[in-house]
């Protein structure tokens, strides 16, 4: 799609100069002429007295799609430090359901060094097999080379899906795999599905801030990429008894590798608090907590249950607490085994990002707030009155007052 102008209609008149927001149309020997800046906004098309522009559209005509030559279901097995992500282990429960409703199989990609043992844990894991490329070089993550094995066992493979999560590992390197294999990509996933009629992965993400969620294919292309948020799927539960091949790749040629950065150190980073995805215990404020200072009551709290501390968007947007504690749809993802909400009234944002938790005990003076209808226990008063309480009580009994 575009705007054009017909050049031999175009009487100089300028009026579409003053109709532009953007500054995209220039007057070139008396001729309208639009620039790089247009946004396609169709103001000057309305503006324009004698129709001298128009929306011209273009259509690409792309090779039809050979879906026999691909098959099978596979997921980006994600370590760190040798140890396997849990994100995978929520990542193989999802290719399970949808490998066993297309009937192929699924397999667990896992680049590393010295990692038969958790190669195999995959298997027990809800893999059919396990593709595990052995190198040194691949022992920590360096996206070059990773996209480029990867890209080039897709290649070979010709899988129809591949799956991983969308954490920094995963955001970093996948859309250049997507890239180099020439398929398309869907970032952020909340939720997986097969179209029955077209056999289509159907991938469930939010939208527009989360205000509406968008479902999306990829009809003329293979393989069909998705990044999955963390906590938003089950796990497929271990069974130590599955049987399935572990396929190991040793021998990589190197000159295939993008060597382009090298990894120096990897440092750790040191929080004060716990990983908001990984923890058990998390205690959220939201706008009831009236300011940055609410938030002391709710760090105390989460301290002395060794949780981390959360936050709703309002709270994150008002300057409050920085966004890396945000939970919601367009935060963090969590299915802790505790969660308390303090002053968060449960907009349907906020709730798709918990209430999946195992508990929920919510905190709020509004006894008609959203969050009541999700809460496991329900505390209708002032927050500043009741979670001192919360916090002597758990002091007294753990002899600590």
């Amino acid at each position: 799609m575009a705007v054009v102008v017909i050049k031999e209609q175009c009487n100089g008149c300028e009026a579409c100069l003053d109709s532009c927001p953007y500054d995209a149309i220039e007057m070139v020997d008396g001729v309208a002429w639009i620039n790089e800046k247009c946004t396609i906004c169709l103001a000057c098309i309305e503006a324009c007295p004698v129709e001298a522009i128009i929306q011209e559209e273009s259509t690409v005509e792309l090779p039809e799609l050979d879906r026999g030559s691909y098959s099978g279901d596979w997921v980006f097995a994600e370590q760190r430090g040798g140890r396997i992500s849990s994100v995978v282990h929520e990542l193989l429960g999802a290719g399970r359901s949808l490998a066993d409703t297309t009937g192929e199989k699924l397999s667990a990609v896992l680049l590393g060094h010295d990692m038969e043992a958790a190669a195999r844990e995959l298997v027990h894991r809800g893999a059919d097999e396990v593709i595990y490329v052995d190198d040194e070089a691949l022992a920590g993550f360096n996206d070059g080379p990773y996209a480029s094995v990867l890209s080039d066992l897709i290649e070979e493979g010709r899988p129809s899906i591949v799956l991983a999560g969308a954490t920094f590992m995963g955001r970093s390197f996948i859309p250049m795999v997507a890239s180099r294999v020439n398929t398309g990509l869907t970032a952020d996933c909340t939720a997986l599905d097969i179209d029955p009629e077209t056999g289509d992965l159907l991938q469930t993400r939010p939208a527009f801030g989360g205000n509406i969620m968008a479902t999306i294919i990829c009809p003329r292309h293979r393989p069909q990429m998705a990044t999955v948020r963390h906590k938003v799927l089950p796990a497929f539960p271990n069974d130590p008894h599955r049987k399935g091949e572990v396929r190991i790749i040793r021998g990589l040629d190197k000159t295939r590798m993008d060597g382009r950065t090298e990894v120096l150190e990897v440092v750790e980073e040191i929080l004060d608090t716990v990983n908001l995805a990984e923890a058990d215990i998390i205690v959220s404020g939201g706008r009831g907590l009236g300011g940055p200072e609410g938030f002391k009551t709710v760090e105390e709290l989460a301290l002395l249950l060794g949780g981390a501390v959360g936050a709703s968007r309002s709270a994150v947007d008002s300057g409050w607490i920085p966004y890396s504690h945000q939970v919601g749809q367009t935060g963090k993802t969590v299915q802790p085994k505790l969660y308390i909400a303090c002053g968060i009234s449960g907009a349907v944002q906020h709730l798709a990002g918990m209430q999946a938790s195992d508990v929920i005990v919510a905190i709020n003076k509004d006894a008609d707030a959203p969050i009541f209808d999700v809460a496991t226990y329900g505390l209708v008063g002032d927050l500043f009155q009741i979670i001192p309480q919360i916090i002597r009580s758990v002091k007294t009994a753990r002899g600590q007052v």
